[in-house]
């Protein structure tokens, strides 16, 4: 092959001399259906990523507000590509690697080109675990770029070559402006390729004063611009769409521990955003999720990226966990095919965990995450966890079954019959006297993790409640309301924190969730 061209003069004639070059084709392909499967690549040489990429690359514009950041190139330098593609390359010694998302097996080749040589080499990437087969898909609830349906295909590429299922884009609000608009919402902004779905959602109110809004599944985006410090009118009306509602970053950001609390305790909030990498390098974060169950508040367990935020400019997130889709999901058991319609109803249900790599089933007298179990005082419960990973990918460390936040068993990879590839609990309580919330969570190499949504078991009826602990989360979210208050006294100068402007109606709001305490403090807490 001739590469590039040097023209030489001498003696009034030009003498053509040919740099030898090379090219490289890569296929790769599925290992059980055989057929080209669309993949992450990154290609390097000496350590540094290749500075031109094949044209095949599924390339869509994204950034931080929305800006160009980026284009063909992932925030890590590796790239998408539908399943093969071809490049031009000097003669020399690259690294290649190949990537499909939490269940498929990480693939490193060296590849030595030489001068002329057009190197084919075709690869077959094989799964350690199927959840789909299992009835669980997997699904990002926190993307942001913007959607025409001429992006479509190309976002398809990008979740199939991270195994995602379902891939939710936020529209993204803040009191000025929104962000990464989508073309449309609910079934109207769906965009499906089998078992792939793109959906449309929004981030949005934002605020740092009352936390990150969620909401995914309605029929359309609301915005209340002259009120936009009412969340709750925003999640009502979501709810009125058909949509789920929840807040985002585990609450534990731009202060949404006040926003869950004010809307939590009123019953407004469906989900909560359990694992991510924006509020530190370790992915799980509980205590907001715990102090809502622990007063008897179910929650949903989700997850999500915050692509491209997270990892990228923002000095949030380790290295090898940089900005990319999917690096933080869920999953959602589905006892039907898969559809839109059935994943938005079982994410409803709360079967769910989050996950940064390990594989987590959970049951409760064989009910489901999510689910509720109801006793009669003095009735047993045989719960069951098991936690599966990979050995050399998604090591596995320590599996634990919990009870009202409480460590009721755990399992060590050291125990005997237990690994980094499966650890397993069952836990037998014959006489159960009062109700709990149980879940499972697992922790893995490094930021690996995982938890599930709870089962909740009532005994006589009388709720999952944590009786030990809600005095100490009453108290506490009375302090966030205080807390609040204190922002509504306060005229800031800076235009972002608008709290004080919102301060009659947030008052209101704020005393509607005070008698809701009251009435838990009545209710709850044995004299």
């Amino acid at each position: 092959m001739t590469g590039i061209v040097y023209f030489i003069a001498q003696k009034n004639t030009y003498a053509q001399i040919s740099k030898p070059s090379g090219s490289l084709h890569i296929a790769v392909r599925d290992g059980k259906t055989g057929k080209l499967t669309a993949v992450r690549v990154r290609l390097t040489q000496g350590g540094k990523p290749i500075k031109t990429l094949p044209k095949e690359v599924a390339a869509v514009s994204y950034g931080l507000w929305d800006h160009a950041d980026g284009y063909r190139y992932q925030p890590d330098s590796s790239f998408y590509v539908p399943g093969q593609f071809t490049l031009p390359l000097p003669p020399g010694t690259y690294q290649l690697t190949l990537m499909k998302g939490n269940e498929y097996v990480n693939q490193q080749h060296t590849l030595v080109i030489k001068p002329n040589q057009a190197l084919q080499k075709t690869y077959t990437l094989t799964r350690w675990i199927n959840m789909g087969a299992r009835g669980w898909y997997s699904a990002d609830d926190h993307i942001h770029i913007r959607r025409s349906p001429g992006e479509n295909q190309s976002l398809m590429n990008w979740l199939q070559a991270e195994d995602l299922n379902v891939g939710v884009l936020l529209k993204m609000g803040d009191f000025w402006e929104t962000y990464y608009p989508q073309y449309a919402f609910g079934e109207q902004g769906n965009y499906q390729s089998g078992n792939y779905l793109l959906t449309a959602g929004q981030e949005d109110p934002r605020t740092p004063e009352l936390g990150h809004a969620l909401g995914f599944g309605a029929t359309g985006a609301v915005r209340y611009k002259q009120d936009y410090y009412y969340y709750d009118k925003v999640f009502d009306e979501l709810h009125k769409r058909g949509g789920l509602t929840g807040y985002a970053h585990q609450a534990e950001s731009f202060h949404g521990y006040r926003g869950l609390t004010l809307d939590g305790l009123r019953r407004k909030v469906d989900m909560l955003e359990l694992l991510q990498y924006c509020v530190s390098d370790q992915p799980l974060r509980t205590e907001q999720y715990y102090h809502m169950l622990d007063l008897g508040f179910p929650l949903t367990a989700t997850a999500g990226s915050d692509f491209p935020w997270c990892g990228h400019d923002h000095d949030h997130g380790p290295p090898e966990q940089s900005a990319r889709i999917g690096n933080a999901r869920f999953y959602t058991y589905l006892n039907k095919p898969f559809s839109y319609t059935a994943w938005k109803e079982a994410v409803a249900a709360g079967h769910t965990f989050v996950t940064s790599g390990p594989v987590l089933t959970f049951s409760v007298n064989d009910a489901l995450p999510g689910d509720r179990v109801a006793l009669m005082k003095g009735s047993g419960l045989r719960i069951r966890a098991e936690a599966l990973g990979h050995p050399g990918q998604t090591p596995l460390d320590t599996l634990e079954i919990i009870a009202h936040g409480r460590v009721l068993g755990r399992v060590t990879k050291q125990d005997s019959g237990q690994s980094t590839g499966r650890l397993a609990l069952t836990i037998e309580l014959p006489s159960v006297a009062h109700g709990l919330w149980i879940a499972a969570r697992c922790y893995g190499k490094s930021r690996q993790a995982a938890h599930t949504t709870p089962v909740y078991v009532s005994v006589d009826g009388d709720g999952f409640h944590n009786p030990e602990s809600v005095e100490r989360y009453l108290t506490l979210s009375e302090k966030y309301l205080r807390e609040l208050e204190q922002e509504l006294e306060t005229h800031h100068d800076n235009p972002e924190f608008r709290a004080w402007y919102y301060k009659k109606g947030l008052k209101t709001r704020v005393d509607e969730t005070r008698q809701v305490i009251s009435e838990l403090r009545n209710k709850l807490i044995r004299r």
